[in-house]
Protein backbone atom coordinates (compact mmCIF):
# COMPACT_ATOMS: atom_id res chain seq x y z
CA UNK A 1 0.00 0.00 0.00
CA UNK A 2 1.91 2.74 -1.40
CA UNK A 3 1.09 6.56 -1.51
CA UNK A 4 -0.31 7.43 -4.58
CA UNK A 5 0.99 10.08 -7.10
CA UNK A 6 -0.45 13.67 -6.18
CA UNK A 7 0.06 14.85 -9.34
CA UNK A 8 -1.09 11.77 -10.90
CA UNK A 9 -2.79 13.01 -14.69
CA UNK A 10 -6.69 11.72 -15.02
CA UNK A 11 -7.05 10.65 -11.74
CA UNK A 12 -10.97 9.88 -11.48
CA UNK A 13 -13.68 8.23 -8.92
CA UNK A 14 -13.17 4.54 -9.35
CA UNK A 15 -15.74 2.05 -9.96
CA UNK A 16 -14.90 1.07 -5.73
CA UNK A 17 -15.64 4.32 -4.93
CA UNK A 18 -18.88 4.73 -6.76
CA UNK A 19 -20.74 1.97 -4.73
CA UNK A 20 -19.31 3.32 -1.50
CA UNK A 21 -21.39 6.99 -2.45
CA UNK A 22 -24.68 4.51 -3.79
CA UNK A 23 -24.85 2.91 0.38
CA UNK A 24 -24.32 6.94 1.27
CA UNK A 25 -27.33 7.60 -0.52
CA UNK A 26 -29.73 5.03 1.47
CA UNK A 27 -28.29 6.01 4.56
CA UNK A 28 -29.03 9.87 3.30
CA UNK A 29 -31.93 9.23 1.95
CA UNK A 30 -33.15 7.56 5.37
CA UNK A 31 -31.96 10.65 7.43
CA UNK A 32 -33.59 12.68 5.30
CA UNK A 33 -36.94 11.33 5.44
CA UNK A 34 -36.76 10.92 9.43
CA UNK A 35 -36.53 14.91 9.09
CA UNK A 36 -39.02 15.80 6.87
CA UNK A 37 -41.77 13.36 9.15
CA UNK A 38 -40.45 15.47 12.29
CA UNK A 39 -40.88 18.52 10.95
CA UNK A 40 -44.41 17.68 9.34
CA UNK A 41 -45.27 16.23 13.00
CA UNK A 42 -44.13 19.53 14.47
CA UNK A 43 -40.82 18.35 16.16
CA UNK A 44 -38.83 20.09 14.30
CA UNK A 45 -36.38 20.86 16.74
CA UNK A 46 -35.43 17.27 17.77
CA UNK A 47 -35.65 16.22 14.25
CA UNK A 48 -33.14 19.01 13.68
CA UNK A 49 -30.68 17.46 15.84
CA UNK A 50 -31.56 14.15 15.31
CA UNK A 51 -30.25 14.93 11.80
CA UNK A 52 -27.64 16.35 12.75
CA UNK A 53 -26.40 12.88 14.65
CA UNK A 54 -27.25 11.04 11.58
CA UNK A 55 -25.77 12.67 9.17
CA UNK A 56 -22.51 13.35 11.19
CA UNK A 57 -21.69 9.86 11.18
CA UNK A 58 -22.51 9.09 7.18
CA UNK A 59 -20.70 12.17 6.21
CA UNK A 60 -17.61 11.48 8.63
CA UNK A 61 -17.29 7.78 7.31
CA UNK A 62 -17.64 8.89 3.91
CA UNK A 63 -15.40 11.96 3.92
CA UNK A 64 -12.48 9.29 6.06
CA UNK A 65 -12.86 7.13 3.22
CA UNK A 66 -12.32 9.70 0.68
CA UNK A 67 -9.74 11.28 1.83
CA UNK A 68 -7.66 7.77 2.69
CA UNK A 69 -8.75 6.15 -0.59
CA UNK A 70 -7.16 9.48 -2.32
CA UNK A 71 -3.86 9.47 -0.54
CA UNK A 72 -3.57 5.11 -1.08
CA UNK A 73 -5.96 3.32 -3.21
CA UNK A 74 -3.44 0.55 -4.18
CA UNK A 75 -6.80 -1.61 -5.91
CA UNK A 76 -6.28 -4.49 -4.35
CA UNK A 77 -8.09 -7.58 -2.88
CA UNK A 78 -7.26 -6.47 0.68
CA UNK A 79 -8.57 -2.88 -0.07
CA UNK A 80 -11.49 -4.16 -2.15
CA UNK A 81 -12.65 -6.48 0.53
CA UNK A 82 -12.46 -3.67 3.26
CA UNK A 83 -14.13 -1.07 1.56
CA UNK A 84 -16.87 -3.36 0.71
CA UNK A 85 -17.18 -4.10 4.63
CA UNK A 86 -17.53 -0.41 4.97
CA UNK A 87 -20.51 -0.52 2.46
CA UNK A 88 -22.51 -2.89 4.93
CA UNK A 89 -21.67 -0.23 7.90
CA UNK A 90 -23.21 2.56 5.60
CA UNK A 91 -26.30 0.10 5.53
CA UNK A 92 -26.60 -0.70 8.65
CA UNK A 93 -26.43 3.10 9.52
CA UNK A 94 -29.66 3.53 7.42
CA UNK A 95 -31.03 1.21 9.10
CA UNK A 96 -30.53 2.32 12.85
CA UNK A 97 -31.44 5.73 11.21
CA UNK A 98 -35.48 5.37 12.08
CA UNK A 99 -34.91 4.09 15.83
CA UNK A 100 -33.02 7.17 15.83
CA UNK A 101 -35.62 9.66 15.05
CA UNK A 102 -38.55 7.48 17.24
CA UNK A 103 -36.63 7.11 20.33
CA UNK A 104 -33.33 8.59 20.65
CA UNK A 105 -31.71 4.98 19.84
CA UNK A 106 -28.42 5.35 17.86
CA UNK A 107 -27.00 1.89 18.76
CA UNK A 108 -27.75 0.56 15.31
CA UNK A 109 -25.62 3.60 14.02
CA UNK A 110 -22.75 3.13 16.72
CA UNK A 111 -22.60 -0.62 15.46
CA UNK A 112 -22.78 0.28 11.73
CA UNK A 113 -20.58 3.15 12.26
CA UNK A 114 -18.13 0.99 13.85
CA UNK A 115 -18.35 -1.56 10.93
CA UNK A 116 -16.90 1.55 8.78
CA UNK A 117 -14.60 2.98 10.72
CA UNK A 118 -12.62 -0.53 12.16
CA UNK A 119 -11.85 -1.31 8.29
CA UNK A 120 -10.48 2.35 8.10
CA UNK A 121 -7.88 1.55 10.88
CA UNK A 122 -6.28 -1.55 9.29
CA UNK A 123 -6.03 0.49 5.96
CA UNK A 124 -3.96 3.10 8.04
CA UNK A 125 -1.68 0.54 9.68
CA UNK A 126 -0.98 -1.25 6.38
CA UNK A 127 -0.40 2.24 5.42
CA UNK A 128 1.91 2.57 7.90
CA UNK A 129 4.29 -0.58 7.47
CA UNK A 130 4.60 0.37 3.82
CA UNK A 131 4.99 4.07 3.70
CA UNK A 132 8.03 4.39 5.70
CA UNK A 133 8.25 8.23 4.87
CA UNK A 134 4.30 8.97 6.55
CA UNK A 135 4.83 6.16 9.09
CA UNK A 136 3.61 8.67 11.80
CA UNK A 137 1.18 10.48 10.57
CA UNK A 138 -0.59 6.94 9.78
CA UNK A 139 -0.13 5.40 12.95
CA UNK A 140 -2.18 8.77 14.46
CA UNK A 141 -4.77 8.15 12.29
CA UNK A 142 -4.69 4.65 13.17
CA UNK A 143 -4.56 5.01 16.76
CA UNK A 144 -7.30 8.41 17.21
CA UNK A 145 -9.97 6.00 15.15
CA UNK A 146 -9.42 3.31 17.55
CA UNK A 147 -9.76 5.71 20.91
CA UNK A 148 -12.98 6.78 19.12
CA UNK A 149 -14.12 3.97 18.22
CA UNK A 150 -13.66 2.63 21.98
CA UNK A 151 -16.02 6.05 23.08
CA UNK A 152 -18.57 5.18 20.23
CA UNK A 153 -18.28 1.44 21.59
CA UNK A 154 -18.84 2.38 25.45
CA UNK A 155 -22.05 3.99 24.54
CA UNK A 156 -23.66 1.11 24.11
CA UNK A 157 -23.22 -0.53 27.58
CA UNK A 158 -23.82 2.84 29.17
CA UNK A 159 -28.06 2.60 31.28
CA UNK A 160 -31.29 4.74 29.79
CA UNK A 161 -29.74 8.22 30.31
CA UNK A 162 -31.63 11.38 29.48
CA UNK A 163 -31.98 13.32 26.07
CA UNK A 164 -29.28 16.44 27.09
CA UNK A 165 -26.37 13.66 28.60
CA UNK A 166 -27.28 11.42 25.41
CA UNK A 167 -26.52 14.97 23.16
CA UNK A 168 -23.52 15.63 25.72
CA UNK A 169 -21.84 12.58 24.89
CA UNK A 170 -21.95 12.91 21.41
CA UNK A 171 -21.08 16.32 21.06
CA UNK A 172 -17.51 14.95 22.93
CA UNK A 173 -17.38 12.09 20.40
CA UNK A 174 -17.67 14.30 17.70
CA UNK A 175 -14.69 16.80 18.83
CA UNK A 176 -12.38 13.20 19.50
CA UNK A 177 -13.33 12.44 15.71
CA UNK A 178 -12.47 15.52 14.04
CA UNK A 179 -9.40 16.40 15.93
CA UNK A 180 -7.62 13.41 14.64
CA UNK A 181 -6.78 14.46 11.34
CA UNK A 182 -5.91 17.51 12.25
CA UNK A 183 -3.12 15.94 15.13
CA UNK A 184 -2.44 13.21 12.90
CA UNK A 185 -1.36 15.62 9.86
CA UNK A 186 0.56 18.25 11.88
CA UNK A 187 3.98 17.36 10.52
CA UNK A 188 3.29 15.55 7.28
CA UNK A 189 0.54 15.35 4.99
CA UNK A 190 -1.03 12.81 3.27
CA UNK A 191 -0.22 12.44 -0.67
CA UNK A 192 -3.97 13.05 -1.28
CA UNK A 193 -4.65 13.82 -4.76
CA UNK A 194 -6.33 17.05 -4.90
CA UNK A 195 -8.99 17.04 -8.11
CA UNK A 196 -9.33 13.71 -7.05
CA UNK A 197 -10.60 14.96 -3.97
CA UNK A 198 -12.52 18.02 -5.85
CA UNK A 199 -14.71 15.55 -7.58
CA UNK A 200 -15.63 12.66 -5.05
CA UNK A 201 -16.95 16.20 -2.82
CA UNK A 202 -18.71 17.27 -6.35
CA UNK A 203 -20.21 13.36 -6.76
CA UNK A 204 -21.56 13.34 -3.36
CA UNK A 205 -22.47 17.39 -3.75
CA UNK A 206 -24.93 16.18 -6.41
CA UNK A 207 -26.32 12.86 -4.08
CA UNK A 208 -27.49 15.15 -1.52
CA UNK A 209 -28.69 17.56 -4.19
CA UNK A 210 -30.91 14.49 -5.18
CA UNK A 211 -32.86 14.94 -2.12
CA UNK A 212 -34.73 17.66 -3.50
CA UNK A 213 -35.45 16.03 -7.06
CA UNK A 214 -36.64 13.04 -5.09
CA UNK A 215 -39.47 15.93 -3.38
CA UNK A 216 -40.18 17.01 -7.14
CA UNK A 217 -41.44 13.18 -8.02
CA UNK A 218 -43.17 13.20 -4.69
CA UNK A 219 -44.79 15.89 -5.77
CA UNK A 220 -45.63 14.90 -8.97
CA UNK A 221 -46.69 11.40 -8.06
CA UNK A 222 -49.36 13.03 -5.80
CA UNK A 223 -50.06 15.55 -8.70
CA UNK A 224 -51.14 12.96 -11.08
CA UNK A 225 -52.43 10.16 -8.43
CA UNK A 226 -56.25 11.31 -9.31
CA UNK A 227 -57.45 14.40 -10.80
CA UNK A 228 -54.51 17.02 -11.38
CA UNK A 229 -53.41 18.89 -8.93
CA UNK A 230 -51.74 22.26 -9.98
CA UNK A 231 -50.49 22.79 -6.49
CA UNK A 232 -48.38 19.86 -6.07
CA UNK A 233 -47.15 20.23 -10.03
CA UNK A 234 -46.13 24.18 -8.83
CA UNK A 235 -44.35 22.95 -5.87
CA UNK A 236 -42.09 19.92 -8.17
CA UNK A 237 -41.27 22.96 -11.06
CA UNK A 238 -39.77 25.01 -7.80
CA UNK A 239 -37.92 22.43 -6.54
CA UNK A 240 -35.74 21.57 -9.79
CA UNK A 241 -36.03 25.05 -10.51
CA UNK A 242 -34.64 25.57 -6.53
CA UNK A 243 -32.01 22.50 -7.14
CA UNK A 244 -31.02 23.83 -10.38
CA UNK A 245 -29.23 26.93 -8.68
CA UNK A 246 -28.35 25.44 -5.64
CA UNK A 247 -26.41 23.08 -8.07
CA UNK A 248 -24.99 26.17 -10.32
CA UNK A 249 -23.66 27.89 -7.26
CA UNK A 250 -21.63 25.01 -6.13
CA UNK A 251 -20.06 23.54 -9.91
CA UNK A 252 -19.10 27.30 -10.46
CA UNK A 253 -16.02 27.88 -13.57
CA UNK A 254 -13.34 28.46 -10.33
CA UNK A 255 -11.62 26.47 -8.22
CA UNK A 256 -12.53 24.95 -5.29
CA UNK A 257 -9.57 24.17 -3.61
CA UNK A 258 -7.10 26.31 -4.94
CA UNK A 259 -4.37 25.79 -2.18
CA UNK A 260 -2.64 22.57 -0.44
CA UNK A 261 -2.51 24.72 2.97
CA UNK A 262 -3.23 22.13 5.61
CA UNK A 263 -5.37 24.75 7.87
CA UNK A 264 -7.52 25.67 4.34
CA UNK A 265 -7.56 22.50 3.46
CA UNK A 266 -9.43 21.02 6.74
CA UNK A 267 -11.14 23.70 7.04
CA UNK A 268 -12.55 23.17 3.48
CA UNK A 269 -12.95 19.30 4.06
CA UNK A 270 -15.19 20.36 7.24
CA UNK A 271 -17.16 23.24 6.07
CA UNK A 272 -18.57 20.60 3.63
CA UNK A 273 -20.81 19.36 6.14
CA UNK A 274 -23.04 22.20 6.33
CA UNK A 275 -22.91 22.27 2.63
CA UNK A 276 -24.40 18.67 2.16
CA UNK A 277 -26.57 18.75 5.12
CA UNK A 278 -27.86 21.95 4.54
CA UNK A 279 -28.98 20.55 0.85
CA UNK A 280 -30.90 17.34 2.30
CA UNK A 281 -32.44 19.22 4.63
CA UNK A 282 -33.91 21.20 1.59
CA UNK A 283 -35.22 18.44 0.27
CA UNK A 284 -36.79 16.91 3.11
CA UNK A 285 -38.35 20.40 3.52
CA UNK A 286 -39.61 20.20 0.07
CA UNK A 287 -41.63 16.86 1.32
CA UNK A 288 -42.76 18.54 4.49
CA UNK A 289 -44.61 21.03 1.88
CA UNK A 290 -46.14 18.37 -0.07
CA UNK A 291 -47.70 17.13 3.32
CA UNK A 292 -48.82 20.35 3.97
CA UNK A 293 -50.76 20.73 0.64
CA UNK A 294 -52.20 17.12 0.61
CA UNK A 295 -52.93 17.89 4.35
CA UNK A 296 -51.10 15.51 6.04
CA UNK A 297 -49.07 17.59 8.21
CA UNK A 298 -49.47 18.64 11.57
CA UNK A 299 -47.57 22.17 10.59
CA UNK A 300 -48.79 25.18 8.27
CA UNK A 301 -47.25 26.54 5.11
CA UNK A 302 -45.20 29.11 6.75
CA UNK A 303 -43.57 26.78 8.73
CA UNK A 304 -42.52 24.86 5.71
CA UNK A 305 -41.55 27.82 3.48
CA UNK A 306 -39.24 28.45 6.69
CA UNK A 307 -37.82 25.19 6.64
CA UNK A 308 -36.64 25.28 3.30
CA UNK A 309 -35.66 29.22 3.66
CA UNK A 310 -33.22 28.41 6.71
CA UNK A 311 -30.98 25.43 5.13
CA UNK A 312 -31.33 27.61 2.06
CA UNK A 313 -29.16 30.49 3.46
CA UNK A 314 -27.02 27.78 5.46
CA UNK A 315 -26.39 26.48 2.39
CA UNK A 316 -25.16 30.06 0.89
CA UNK A 317 -23.44 31.16 3.77
CA UNK A 318 -21.20 28.00 3.86
CA UNK A 319 -20.44 28.12 -0.37
CA UNK A 320 -19.32 31.62 1.08
CA UNK A 321 -17.51 30.86 4.39
CA UNK A 322 -15.18 27.85 2.85
CA UNK A 323 -14.91 29.03 -1.03
CA UNK A 324 -16.40 32.11 -2.44
CA UNK A 325 -14.49 34.42 -0.01
CA UNK A 326 -11.08 33.01 -0.53
CA UNK A 327 -11.27 32.80 -4.64
CA UNK A 328 -13.20 35.52 -5.54
CA UNK A 329 -12.64 38.81 -5.75
CA UNK A 330 -14.46 42.72 -5.12
CA UNK A 331 -18.41 42.32 -4.83
CA UNK A 332 -18.61 39.09 -6.26
CA UNK A 333 -16.90 37.58 -3.05
CA UNK A 334 -19.95 38.74 -0.98
CA UNK A 335 -22.86 37.74 -3.37
CA UNK A 336 -23.42 34.34 -1.66
CA UNK A 337 -23.16 36.03 1.72
CA UNK A 338 -25.79 38.96 1.02
CA UNK A 339 -28.58 36.92 -0.64
CA UNK A 340 -27.88 34.18 2.73
CA UNK A 341 -28.92 36.94 4.61
CA UNK A 342 -31.72 37.92 2.18
CA UNK A 343 -33.43 33.68 2.30
CA UNK A 344 -32.90 34.14 6.24
CA UNK A 345 -34.77 37.41 6.07
CA UNK A 346 -37.86 35.21 4.52
CA UNK A 347 -38.28 33.25 7.21
CA UNK A 348 -39.61 37.19 9.02
CA UNK A 349 -41.00 38.35 6.14
CA UNK A 350 -42.43 35.44 4.33
CA UNK A 351 -42.35 36.15 -0.25
CA UNK A 352 -43.66 32.65 -0.66
CA UNK A 353 -42.25 29.47 -2.45
CA UNK A 354 -41.41 31.41 -5.76
CA UNK A 355 -39.91 34.29 -3.44
CA UNK A 356 -36.99 32.06 -2.47
CA UNK A 357 -36.80 30.59 -6.09
CA UNK A 358 -36.69 34.22 -7.56
CA UNK A 359 -33.65 34.59 -4.95
CA UNK A 360 -31.60 31.59 -5.29
CA UNK A 361 -31.59 31.97 -9.28
CA UNK A 362 -31.13 35.82 -8.90
CA UNK A 363 -28.02 34.46 -6.55
CA UNK A 364 -26.50 32.55 -9.29
CA UNK A 365 -26.84 35.04 -12.06
CA UNK A 366 -25.51 38.11 -9.92
CA UNK A 367 -22.47 35.99 -9.01
CA UNK A 368 -21.48 34.85 -12.46
CA UNK A 369 -21.93 37.74 -13.68
CA UNK A 370 -19.38 39.84 -11.21
CA UNK A 371 -17.19 37.13 -10.88
CA UNK A 372 -16.57 37.10 -14.73
CA UNK A 373 -15.86 41.01 -14.83
CA UNK A 374 -13.75 40.52 -12.28
CA UNK A 375 -11.70 37.84 -13.59
CA UNK A 376 -11.69 39.98 -17.49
Amino acid sequence: MLARDPQQAHRAATPLELPFDLASVVAIAAAAAGLHHAIADAHALDGIIRFAMAFFAIWWAWMNYTWFASAYDNEDAVFKILSMVMIGGSVVIAAGINPLFKSLNFDIIIIGYVIMRAPLTLLWLRAARHDPERKTTSLRYAIGIAVAQCFWISLLFLPDIPAPTIYYMFVVGVLVELSVPVIAERRTQTPWHRHHIIERYGLLTIIVLGEVLLAAYIALQGAFSEAPDWSLIQIAFYAVALMASMWWLYFCDEDHLASSDRGKVLFWGYGHFFIFGSAAAVGASFAVIVDIVTDHAKVGMDTGLQSIAIPLSIYMFSLWLVRDRLILRGLASFVPLIFSILVLGTVFVPIGMIGLVVLAISCVLLRNALSRRAAG
